[in-house]
């Protein structure tokens, strides 16, 4: 399968949160292959330093940092040392997220707290920390990730989906307040992608009634997410702003 080139994307300065694994590892690749300058942070060490091994030889190797992003503190201060590595960041994706299952009943004030910590409030701290850079060059693109499960009502997922609701209505007002600064905003929202993690929590059986539900037969895997995240923050996509852009097979 030939993938797309977007000569727009070659030098851009991006930074990728939960860049170690999974769909965060699939965007950490898709950039690089680009030519763009990446950074990106994962608490994953050893997975996000094989990573950075692997993908040495490109022109532009990625620069990992290793933070809790419940830090908020510390998240800042990473964005702030990313901005003088690369020299700015004119795409930030916020892909980092923990989809633990849980019932209503398990659920603690403490918890809540570190639900919303981990799976909302650092897209915010993190868009905050990056939209002075992006004003100065004239513009740049913020990618949120949010997810199929809300639309779908999966069980056992109250907090995780009530993060990946509210983000939606987060990219909406980023976009609305960003636009006259020539800065994008948009939600990617993926349905079921093959990763290691999601593997945990499907049975093949399970994994089966999931094909069958969508409209296309195949699994969506983290190149294909990585496809459409690359065009959203090319300037082919310049005027696609405010909005959720699904790549679930037709599973909704």
């Amino acid at each position: 399968m030939s993938h797309a080139i977007y000569p727009s994307l070659k030098g851009k300065r991006v930074f990728i949160s939960g860049g170690g694994s999974g769909i965060g590892e699939g965007l950490v690749e898709a950039f690089v292959g680009q030519g763009a300058q990446v950074a990106f942070c994962d608490i994953a060490v050893e997975a996000s330093e094989a990573l950075v091994a692997r993908l040495s030889g490109a022109d532009f190797a990625p620069v990992f940092h290793a933070v809790d992003l419940r830090d908020i503190d510390a998240v800042q201060a990473m964005l702030a040392t990313v901005e003088q590595q690369l020299g700015g960041i004119d795409i930030l994706i916020n892909n980092a997220a923990n989809d633990d299952r849980h019932t209503i009943e398990e659920v603690t004030p403490a918890y809540w707290e570190e639900r919303m910590a981990v799976n909302l409030r650092h897209l915010f701290f993190a868009a905050q920390a990056v939209v002075p850079a992006m004003k100065r060059a004239g513009g740049g693109v913020i990618l949120n990730f949010g997810s199929i499960s809300w639309h779908l009502a999966l069980p056992d997922l109250v907090l995780y989906q009530t993060s990946k609701a509210a983000i939606e209505g987060l990219t909406r007002s980023l976009a609305r307040d960003l636009g006259r600064d020539n800065i994008r905003v948009n939600t990617i929202i993926p349905g079921n992608v093959k990763t290691l993690r999601q593997e945990k929590w499907y049975t093949p059986e399970g994994e089966a009634e999931i094909v069958a539900a969508q409209c296309l037969d195949g699994r969506i895997l983290p190149v294909d997410v990585a496809a459409l995240a690359m065009f959203l923050a090319s300037d082919d996509a310049r005027y696609c702003t405010a909005h959720d852009y699904f790549i679930d097979a037709g599973w909704r």
